[in-house]
């Protein structure tokens, strides 16, 4: 058997994946904000057809998305806080 040291998986590997590459991210992060940006614009060129009023104003359904994300990520916090256990609970 030889001591190759790339057959070793005991640490981080040398080289980052794809998407671990900080300039991937970066363009990840800025392909997404590109998106969110077009859709939220071309709110003007979509028909409506609700049954409220409030969805007809500019970015409605996008800013509602995002309350309604904050909302959820804020109620995980706090449930977190009331289900969490002790870190030694299965050691007991």
């Amino acid at each position: 058997m030889s001591d190759n040291p790339d057959k070793h998986h005991d640490g981080p590997p040398s080289d980052p994946s794809w998407f671990e590459r900080p300039g991937t991210v970066r363009l990840i992060l800025w392909a997404l904000y590109i998106a969110c940006a077009g859709v939220f614009v071309a709110d003007i060129a979509i028909p409506k057809h609700g049954p409220f009023a409030i969805e007809y104003i500019f970015g409605f359904y996008a800013i509602y998305g995002f309350v309604g994300c904050v909302g959820l990520v804020l109620a995980a916090k706090e449930l977190r806080r009331l289900l969490m256990r002790p870190e030694d609970y299965y050691d007991r």
